[in-house]
């Protein structure tokens, strides 16, 4: 396979899965903002979550100024100055899949463009009505190509780096939602228990599509010890980080190219550390620090894989982890 081919293949599916995953994350900022939250200037706090999780806090406040519910919406979701937004990234996915017409199915294509020619539609929609139909309806399609793909295509080297590009995006994802919202929540340690913590706390759930899982799994009251496991370690969880690594390391497995040596070595590092890994150590470490730490050699897996692979080395979103406000 050429370079530039591995390479369209990648980021197509790394865009589709982040637009997916802003979708989640305003999803849960919107049920979020219907909460009470016992802190002063409550909605810029709560709106600088998003941002901080995309990276993007810096981008937005030279622009718009302080957090706002309107404002943040129209800047994750069809501002096409910001390359996170959802717009952004269904564009980017439709350009490399538009490059790569022969590598993928016609069902494939037919999905990311539709998706695209929809998109488009809605955001010329000046109303602004809708966002969580909307925030659906990303969810949707994403879990719509996701089945084509595995439907349709042939199970090889292409699937492989589609694979690799989904779920290493998905792993960086889940730590930045778990890190960025444990620090909010946290604070509300004293409140445990009550009914705005229960809701908070299930709304960081719903956002990975871990609320029914964590009941089934725990059938306790949600705790935060609880999440981080089930979230970090537990490999039957879709959207887990240890379930992500599995993916990333399979998918390095079966490419397996001569150049590769690095990118696989530190797949296998960070795939041990999640599979013999004990929450109780991570607590011990810091949350903040180990979410740090993944997320710093994600980076770097992403770097190897783009000098070992791809035709050109792309750097991705995020350099280094941001901090809530």
């Amino acid at each position: 396979m050429l370079s530039r081919t591995a390479e369209n293949l990648y980021w197509m599916a790394r865009h589709i899965e982040r637009a997916e995953n802003t979708a989640r994350i305003l999803d849960v900022a919107h049920r979020s903002a219907l909460l009470p939250l016992d802190i002063e200037a409550t909605e810029a706090y709560l709106w600088y979550a998003p941002l901080n999780i995309t990276g993007c806090a810096e981008a937005y406040e030279s622009r718009y100024g302080l957090a706002r519910n309107d404002a943040v919406t129209h800047f994750m979701t069809f501002d096409a100055e910001n390359p996170c937004s959802i717009y952004c990234c269904l564009k980017a996915a439709r350009e490399n899949a538009r490059a790569v017409r022969g590598a993928i199915t016609q069902e494939m294509w037919e999905v990311i463009n539709a998706t695209w020619l929809e998109v488009t539609r809605r955001s010329q929609d000046t109303t602004g009505d809708g966002n969580a139909d909307f925030f659906d309806w990303v969810k949707d399609r994403s879990h719509l190509f996701r089945g084509v793909t595995l439907g349709t295509i042939l199970k090889d080297i292409t699937l492989s780096f589609i694979r690799l590009g989904t779920f290493l995006e998905r792993a960086d994802n889940t730590a930045r939602i778990l890190d960025v919202k444990y620090h909010i929540l946290l604070p509300s340690v004293t409140d445990i228990g009550g009914a705005a913590d229960y809701y908070q706390w299930g709304s960081l759930l719903k956002s990975v599509s871990a609320f029914e899982a964590y009941r089934k799994i725990y059938r306790d009251v949600i705790t935060p010890s609880k999440v981080a496991e089930l979230l970090i370690l537990r490999d039957d969880m879709p959207r887990s980080l240890h379930a992500c690594l599995n993916e990333v390391e399979a998918a390095l497995s079966q490419i397996n190219g001569g150049s590769g040596h690095e990118a696989r070595r530190l797949a296998g590092e960070s795939h041990a550390t999640l599979h013999f890994g004990r929450i109780d150590d991570v607590l011990l470490q810091g949350l903040h620090q180990y979410l740090t730490c993944f997320l710093d050699t994600t980076a770097q897996l992403g770097r190897e894989i783009g000098q070992a692979y791809l035709s050109r080395n792309h750097l991705g979103r995020f350099s280094s982890m941001s901090k809530v406000a």
